[in-house]
């Protein structure tokens, strides 16, 4: 059996029952059992993620901190405690606690389990007891003329035991193993993307919450600026057409405020259900993007190990592994089975006749089963499975695409973002230092109002392109985190198999 890095899942199950095959146990098991045996697939041999290589120093400009990319640097359990936020790494570990697509994968986990219990019980005889008690009568016959009735009891138990001389309850051990592991691993993807997605919520509120501020800082310029022409119009120093150029100007601006709100709701509410809140009775955090801190020191796994991190590629690694034992359990159906049956009781017309030594009687029964003629079904059952096999090597290998494509993106992503963030820093400095000096020479008289309108939407677009580009370097960092597995495996009991295992309770009731 393949095991899981570090034997993390596994570790988790053996918690609670040692009873998960050992890899060891698993190869002398499948010494004799028909089928293919398992052979993890190799990692990709190659030595970067995209064609051109990696930036490892990642310099935004002045008064910007720079991000390092430190090649085999281990990923910490609780990655988003590197952001310094308080709200933030409360927010997340309460997620992990009360989210309800991490409780339905645990729970999934638990069953799955209990299933390669369920199969590891193929491996033993089956013991039975049964007893009971039956009412018989006879006819009257022609001699005596009278019916008799009588009760006979009886007791003992049964025994029965299937050899499995091709491998058939191997190869099923083999695979429930394989989909326990598989569901492990979807436990810690979801554990993953849930980690992911609320820090990157979180920020996207921060980012918001920055947006609305700049905004209403822009109205609030607007509206000095009206406040201005107006005194400038009662004066004969300006033209209607500048009221209303003004006028205009603060009703464009003040257009952007809404749908800035409506997506603040939408963020507080999606955080809210990722925590297992209901809307109406969590309020978000009122995150900050300057309580966050940047981090600077980026893990970058080598291309090899991904393959061993990425809890996705895992669990389709683990899916392989169940198809392919699932071949063996086909090709075993094409071979004879033996089955050996037992039975040791007693049969009395009283209750107390049970016991004595004459009422006793016992029977061994030896069958063979062996398939002659199916019409074709074992030979295509068994076929079915290999192609099954093939289309989960298919996925495999396409997951394993997918996810040093992620992780390319990314990579280019933060190299981008480092330079967008120190471009909007320049064009943010030099558009303020712009609209100051406009101001200063329209209140002068040296300048018409247009100028200083363009100077206010030229500093407008430059702060809120800074702050979406500082928002998305903080996003994508985390995303970083996300792609190279985000540490899952150092976690404590992911499973929740101690809390389960006390808890007997039913119910179910909203947050």
């Amino acid at each position: 059996m393949h095991m899981i890095r570090n034997n993390q899942i596994t570790q988790w199950l053996k918690r609670r029952r040692q009873v998960v095959v050992t890899a060891s146990s698993i190869v002398w098991l499948s010494a004799c059992a028909v089928g293919p045996d398992f052979e993890r697939p190799a990692s990709p041999q190659v030595q970067q993620y995209t064609a051109t290589g990696t930036q490892t120093t990642l310099n935004a400009g002045k008064d910007e901190p720079v991000q390092y990319l430190t090649p085999g640097k281990d990923i910490s359990a609780k990655w988003w405690t590197l952001y310094r936020s308080p709200q933030l790494t409360q927010v997340v570990d309460e997620a992990i606690v009360h989210n309800q697509t991490l409780a339905a994968a645990r729970a999934t986990l638990a069953q799955v389990q209990q299933t390669l219990f369920q199969t590891q019980g193929g491996y033993y005889p089956q013991l039975d007891l049964n007893a009971n008690a039956q009412r018989q009568g006879t006819s009257s016959s022609s001699k005596s003329g009278t019916a008799s009735t009588y009760t006979l009891y009886s007791a003992g138990a049964n025994v029965s035991y299937r050899f499995d001389l091709f491998g058939t309850t191997r190869r099923q051990v083999e695979q429930a193993a394989a989909l326990l592991e598989n569901q492990g691993y979807q436990l810690a993807a979801a554990y993953l993307t849930l980690t992911g997605n609320t820090v990157t919520q979180a920020i996207n509120i921060a980012s918001i919450h920055q947006q609305i501020k700049a905004v209403q800082d822009i109205i609030a310029d607007d509206e000095h600026n009206l406040q201005l022409v107006k005194l400038k119009f009662e004066a004969g120093k300006a033209a209607q057409r500048d009221v209303l150029v003004a006028e205009s100007q603060l009703a464009n601006d003040r257009v952007a405020l809404p749908p800035l709100k409506q997506q603040l709701s939408v963020a507080q509410h999606a955080l809210a259900v990722a925590i297992g809140k209901l809307p109406g009775t969590w309020t978000a955090p009122a995150f900050d993007m300057n309580e966050f801190t940047l981090p600077t020191a980026l893990p970058l796994s080598v291309p090899s190990e991904l393959v061993r991190q990425r809890p996705d590629i895992l669990a389709a690694e683990a899916k392989l592994h169940a198809d392919s034992a699932a071949i063996g359990i086909a090709t075993s159906q094409l071979y004879p089975s033996i089955t050996l049956s037992g039975s040791l009781g007693s049969e009395s017309l009283t209750t107390s006749g049970l016991f004595r030594a004459s009422s006793g009687f016992w029977s061994v029964v030896a069958g063979l089963t062996a398939p002659l003629f199916h019409g074709g079904q074992l030979q295509a059952q068994k076929q079915a499975a290999i192609y099954t096999f093939q289309a989960s090597a298919a996925d495999y290998q396409q997951t394993v695409l997918t996810a040093f494509g992620q992780v390319a993106d990314v990579l280019r992503a933060l190299n981008h973002d480092a330079e967008l963030v120190g471009a909007q820093k320049t064009a943010m400095d030099t558009s303020q230092a712009s609209l100051k000096l406009q101001r200063l020479s329209y209140e002068a008289g040296k300048s018409d109002l247009l100028q200083l309108l363009d100077a206010e939407r030229a500093y407008q677009q430059a702060r809120l392109g800074y702050v979406r580009a500082l928002a998305q370097r903080y996003q994508d960092t985390a995303q970083l985190f996300v792609a190279m597995g985000g540490g899952w495996w150092q976690v404590n009991n992911l499973s929740g198999m101690e809390e389960r295992a006390t808890s007997t309770s039913t119910s179910v009731s909203m947050p």
